[in-house]
């Protein structure tokens, strides 16, 4: 099944959005966001994710299309909003009964239902998404890299 994700829905209900940004911190959360579904998602299901953000212009250094952690990524630059280029990535679906539609905006789910794709709202999904299963018992980690294991900090038997 493919996925198709209104990203900035999705990201402000993943709780992944900190509230002091900086200069690049919505830059830094929308790759946080992808990293955390590329762990969670099933590895298959990756390269069948799509997220949309919306985007006014291009931002900097940054491709309209991109794949990131193997999920396509694509900024709605030559559209009114991400909900536009949705309802039309939604339109040109070749097989909508194996489209996963993921955002918790109404205009979004009614276009998936007409094609008769599965809308399914973003804060559920986050949380199913995150809930215990085969491989989803390690805790994710901001990080992309691997923290060095210092061993027990504590002395034997602190705490007993």
């Amino acid at each position: 099944m493919r996925v198709l994700i209104d990203g900035y829905n999705l990201l402000f209900q993943s709780g992944l959005l900190p509230r002091r940004r900086g200069p690049d911190g919505l830059q830094r959360a929308r790759r946080s966001l992808i990293r955390h579904l590329a762990r969670l998602l099933e590895p298959e299901a990756v390269e069948r994710t799509v997220v949309v953000f919306d985007a006014q212009q291009q931002p900097p250094g940054i491709d309209t299309v991109e794949k990131l952690h193997g999920i396509t990524v694509l900024y709605a630059v030559n559209y009114e909003d991400a909900d536009e280029l949705l309802e039309e990535l939604i339109r040109r679906e070749p097989t909508p009964k194996r489209l996963l539609v993921v955002s918790s905006d109404r205009r979004i789910q009614r276009a998936a239902r007409r094609r008769r794709a599965h809308p399914v709202d973003s804060f559920e999904w986050w949380n199913e998404l995150q809930s215990p299963g085969p491989g989803r018992d390690e805790p994710l980690d901001d990080e992309d890299e691997e923290k060095p294991d210092i061993g027990n900090p504590f002395p034997e038997g602190y705490g007993l």
